[in-house]
């Protein structure tokens, strides 16, 4: 949460689940320049218990404003969900359950760390019709595989 406030030049708002540790983290790390809500779920009983693996029905959900005065109509976190889900369909890292799943964490960053970069610089988003960093003007153009391995042949060069 303290690396995210600090790549941020203006006050966001931010939308986080029920969990509670982020009350304190986002308290840390913003203070009060922040307009924060919580998204909670509300779940059914499951008639299955503990016996099922995925979590019981959710039934709907509670808008808590906890800091500042977020916009009710953009408290979500559909996007982060979105983005969770295209990384798991992605990477057999985060896929649970799996001999694919990270048990090593320097596989695991380098992983990720590839994955962005795929993800920001090549890969081109049909909503956007161009890859995010040359929407943001980062990048000039859409990278080529051939750039991003001769990135990574570059790195371990200087690391020789």
């Amino acid at each position: 949460m303290e690396d995210l406030a600090g790549r941020l030049a203006n006050r966001v708002q931010l939308t986080t689940d029920g969990l509670k540790c982020y009350l304190q983290a986002v308290k840390a790390a913003f203070g009060n320049d922040i307009d924060y809500a919580m998204l909670i779920k509300i779940y059914g009983n499951s008639i299955e218990g503990q016996k099922r693996y995925s979590p019981a029905e959710c039934l709907g959900c509670k808008k808590e404003v906890i800091k500042g005065t977020p916009n009710s109509e953009h408290v979500s976190t559909s996007y982060v969900e979105r983005q969770n889900l295209t990384m798991r369909m992605s990477m057999r890292r985060f896929t649970r359950l799996t001999n694919g799943f990270s048990k090593k964490l320097e596989n695991h960053i380098a992983q990720v760390a590839l994955y962005v970069l795929d993800y920001n610089f090549r890969r081109k988003h049909m909503t956007l019709g161009t890859t995010p960093a040359v929407k943001a003007g980062i990048a000039d153009h859409i990278w080529s595989i051939e750039e991003i391995v001769g990135l990574l042949e570059a790195r371990e060069k200087v690391a020789a």
